[in-house]
């Protein structure tokens, strides 16, 4: 097994290595003159960028200083999105490059002057002892469709063109996990509702990621979004941390201000389990949220149930789904909160009505929601199994890259409707 992932992990560092050298190689090589200042300044940028990367993932593995963990967090990440979509450009850039070189040459072909007969000048004659032979006229020099200069001029407007591209995707993108999450508001109709719990709204909040790059103004953001939409309840579905509860109480702080009026719950996501659960489940509930581990609660209407997040089964502490729904009443509509959406199976296994997960981010950055669509039962949004429905959230925050592309940020409100209404 330890071989195995050395094998991996060697490949994946030559992976890596292997696109950066391609995208410094078009970005740079090909673009500047040959030991000039702007070929040694995009060498170091091709250089210091991973490294910063690099640092960044492994100062918040290793715990480093909180003030470390900050200064490498932003450019090192920022790094890891904007390289991911320099090399598409690049890439897709190929496909351009030949197309340019052929319109230079169409439109040199077009502005030559036409070959006409050249005319032999008449000899002047000179009063001379000797005869004189007339000179021709110089032979022209034959113009060159793809000399270094246009290679160099297509290779600049090929590599600038996907510099400004990816610099774009990443700045929009930074920009909108920046500026707070927006808020998406789903009906879901459950047959054991009863009519009374008709138009019960729930918050739904997951994947916020307070750490070195979101901190207390974004927690602030989350918390004035969520108040906005008044709503009933409040479900925090995981992953609300990555780092110690010494470092980001501060950060966390604001979440006391939530308010709904059958207050807010919490349950653990895997990233609680990286930074030290049971520390933030105890840190949570001083400051106003309920955790459910593993619980469940009578919302009068309906059973509110919480499980644990199937990391903890690493640390003896995983989802236990007997204990949280085991002895409840069939009769009555079941809400579970769990992290992950792959625990939708036991869910219908144990009959519940609704649950609702994060955990995926919706894929956060383009081709990623491939990879997250192969690794979950449901991307994101609703869908059923069985009598059971999973709604899933993409997520308030961003984790890694404070970047999405195609996967915005959403808080949604819940709306529960009782067919018999």
């Amino acid at each position: 097994m330890i071989a195995v992932l050395v094998v991996v992990g060697v490949a994946s560092l030559a992976a890596f290595a292997g696109l950066h050298w391609y995208a410094w190689r078009r970005l740079v090589r090909d673009t500047t003159v040959r030991a000039g200042l702007a070929r040694r300044a995009g060498t170091a940028v091709f250089v210091l960028g991973p490294l910063l990367m690099f640092a960044a993932v492994a100062s918040e593995r290793a715990g480093a200083p909180f003030w470390l963990q900050q200064v490498l967090a932003w450019p090192g990440f920022l790094w890891m999105a904007f390289s991911i979509y320099l090399v598409l450009a690049v890439l897709a850039g190929e496909l351009v490059r030949p197309l340019l070189r052929r319109h230079l040459d169409r439109r040199s072909a077009a502005q030559a002057p036409e070959a006409g007969p050249v005319r032999e000048p008449e000899p002047v004659l000179v009063p001379t002892a000797e005869p004189q032979t007339p000179t021709p006229p110089p032979t022209p020099a034959p113009v060159s469709a793809s000399g270094p200069s246009r290679r160099l001029f297509v290779s600049r407007v090929v590599g600038g063109a996907a510099a400004v591209a990816a610099t774009g995707i990443v700045g929009n993108g930074a920009y909108g996990v920046l500026r707070g999450p927006r808020v998406k508001r789903v009906t879901v109709p459950l047959a054991r509702l009863p009519r009374a719990a008709h138009g019960f709204r729930i918050a739904v909040v997951s994947d916020i990621h307070l750490g070195p790059v979101l901190g207390r103004g974004f927690a602030q953001k989350v918390v004035d979004t969520i108040n906005s939409t008044q709503p009933d309840l409040i479900a925090v579905v995981g992953d609300l941390v990555d780092g110690s509860v010494e470092d980001l109480a501060p950060a966390v702080a604001p979440l006391a201000g939530l308010r709904a009026r059958h207050g807010t719950y919490f349950v653990t996501g895997n990233h609680e389990y990286f930074s030290g659960a049971e520390p933030w489940v105890e840190h949570v509930r001083e400051i106003g949220l309920r955790p459910l581990e593993n619980a469940r609660v009578e919302m009068g209407a309906f059973d509110l149930a919480g499980v644990n997040d199937v990391s903890g089964e690493n640390y003896g502490d995983g989802p236990d789904y007997d204990k949280a729904l085991g002895d409840r009443d069939p009769r009555r509509a079941a809400v579970l909160l769990a992290h992950q959406p792959v625990m939708i199976h036991e869910a219908v296994k144990h009959g519940v009505d609704l649950q609702l997960s994060g955990h995926t981010h919706g894929g956060q950055l383009w081709p990623g929601n491939f990879i997250a669509a192969a690794a979950n039962p449901t991307l994101a949004g609703l869908e059923r199994y069985g009598d059971t429905q999973l709604y899933v959230s993409r997520g308030a925050g961003a984790w890694g890259p404070p970047v999405r592309v195609g996967a915005p940020s959403d808080i949604t409100v819940v709306e529960l409707a009782s067919k018999r209404a």
